[in-house]
């Protein structure tokens, strides 16, 4: 007999003996799941894969850190996704000029994927809850691969939007499934620490990129950066298919939600309540975008914004009415689900409107050059990498409610430090400010991010986690353009341009950076409120 346990609080089914008959068992093939494959079928003709994603899972999971193998086979394929994003803002010129475009023009490739991942992330999260999220995050990997080879092989402004905009779906696919895989692997009181490398990869991905992919462009064209980044997503899709076990798997310790059958699964979705909600997070997102060039007041802005209240009118109408809703209602009166999306809303805000703003600090007011500024504001991500997953050991001890305000604090600081910056300010301030800035964002981000999972069912991990990066992605979007625009809008009130005294250029950006002080501060009293979890409960440990 083999022999089973449970742990209630996360789902996690261990075996402490293996069933030797599982081996044998053609029905436990993904190749033939893929290829509708089954029995002797299975075994006969996909037997080279069969053995090898056996000998391979044997391994990882007979071992007391499984949770790990799965970690570490997500990560490299989110490290493999995100390592280009920076990097390609860097060679936005010579693309446009390849093109014969503007760099506004493709501003577009990084706006693009922003609200392709609005759209998506609710519905995404759904079906990911519904039909396994590891099938979700293989979908994201192959999609990937085809925006990949769509970017490398664009030969015109029209097919490198629509490549890099397919790119944000995937987003959403891994993004969401990656967060709910993980959040299964691992025991509640454990999650904060794999959050914390979770974190890390998304910080450290796009350093990494830059220091790799600047003389990959240099050397090759901006073209060869994204046939590297296909050759590492398919080493990527290959470890995640032999690691993470299918959904309903039995000798795994991943949960993996799966309906019995397909018209279950479908009956599940709340079609009425992902729309609407992807219809009013993407529709802010695209007034506040199109704000600055359109004006506040034009009656497209002022129709999108109206039209986002409508959609968020429906959301709460459906969640409140519907029989399966896509977010159960309660988990809205629970301060562990909306104070942690409240801190990531506000610490985007503030990390990214303050990261669009430095740029211009420093040549407008310092009068550095590009390459010295991007000397200068590698410590923000770098600091945002290296703290991620020590804050994730950290918080285990600490808390996450002490977490979450030292990030917050942190963050706040760094914005009244540059809101303060004088033409005579030593540079050794602002390298301290983006330090701060880093550095609280990497202390907070994976205390939130266990918080939250800790709060709802498993089943719903895929919503969870959608409803996380959809914080993220607003408040992002909206710290980028409401501080841009103030500090525009203080230049041209005042008459000045690029060329006028530093010290009248650098006064411009002193109400943009209190702004977003502010709205870090109020980030510092949400993260006040969160209750920390409680790991005396020796029932929870794996």
């Amino acid at each position: 007999m083999t022999e089973e346990s449970t742990t209630p609080s996360s789902g996690h089914v261990r075996r402490d003996r293996e069933d030797p008959r599982d081996l044998l068992d053609a029905s436990n093939d993904p190749g033939a799941v893929a290829f509708a494959a089954s029995g002797t079928e299975a075994g006969t003709d996909l037997s080279w894969f069969s053995m090898l994603r056996h000998r391979v899972e044997t391994k990882a999971v007979g071992s007391s850190r499984y949770p790990w193998w799965v970690l570490t086979a997500l990560l490299s394929g989110l490290l493999a996704l995100n390592i280009t994003f920076t990097v390609f803002i860097v060679a936005l010129p010579k693309v446009a000029g390849e093109f014969h475009t503007s760099v506004v023009a493709l501003t577009w490739t990084m706006t693009g994927p922003l609200l392709a991942y609005g759209l998506a992330a609710p519905l995404l999260g759904k079906v990911g809850d519904l039909f396994g999220h590891r099938r979700l995050y293989l979908f994201g990997l192959a999609g990937a691969m085809v925006s990949a080879v769509l970017t490398a092989m664009s030969t015109s402004v029209g097919t490198l939007l629509f490549a890099r905009t397919l790119d944000g779906i995937q987003g959403a696919a891994t993004g969401t499934a990656s967060m709910a895989l993980i959040m299964s692997a691992f025991a509640p009181e454990d999650r904060v620490k794999a959050m914390g490398w979770w974190t890390l990869v998304g910080a450290g991905g796009p350093v990494i990129g830059v220091s790799l992919g600047a003389p990959i462009i240099q050397a090759f064209g901006w073209r060869a950066l994204f046939w590297g980044q296909l050759a590492l997503l398919a080493v990527a899709f290959v470890v995640v298919a032999l690691i993470i076990p299918r959904p309903g798997h039995r000798r795994s310790g991943v949960v993996d939600y799966a309906p019995a059958n397909r018209e279950a699964g479908w009956k599940g979705m709340d079609w009425i309540g992902s729309w609407t909600l992807s219809g009013s997070v993407t529709a802010v997102m695209l007034g506040l975008s199109l704000g600055p060039s359109h004006g506040w007041t034009s009656s497209l802005i002022l129709g999108l914004f109206i039209s986002s209240v409508f959609g968020l009118a429906a959301f709460i109408w459906r969640i409140r009415t519907a029989e399966n809703p896509l977010i159960p209602p309660e988990y809205f009166t629970r301060r562990n689900f909306v104070m942690p999306m409240v801190v990531r809303a506000t610490a985007n805000f503030a990390y990214f409107g303050a990261f669009f703003l430095f740029p211009l600090v420093m040549e407008q007011g310092y009068g550095y050059a590009i390459a010295a500024v991007g000397a200068v504001a590698i410590a923000r991500p770098l600091l945002f990498a290296i703290a991620s997953p020590v804050s994730g050991y950290a918080t285990v001890r600490v808390g996450e409610r002490n977490a979450s305000v030292a990030g917050m604090i942190c963050l706040t600081a760094s914005l009244l430090i540059f809101a303060l910056l004088m033409v005579h300010t030593p540079v050794i301030w602002v390298i301290v400010a983006l330090a701060l800035s880093g550095l609280g964002m990497g202390i907070a981000m994976p205390a939130t991010s266990s918080t939250m999972a800790n709060e709802v069912d498993p089943s719903k991990f895929g919503v969870m986690g959608a409803a996380q990066m959809l914080a993220m992605q607003v408040g992002e979007v909206a710290g980028i353009q409401v501080l841009v625009t103030m500090q525009q809008a203080a230049m041209h009130h005042r008459g000045l341009t690029a060329n006028s005294a530093p010290a009248e250029l650098l006064a411009t950006f002193h109400t943009p950076f209190f702004l977003g002080a502010a709205i870090a501060l109020i980030g510092v009293i949400a993260a006040a409120t969160i209750r920390d979890f409680d790991r005396s409960d020796s029932s929870l440990k794996a």
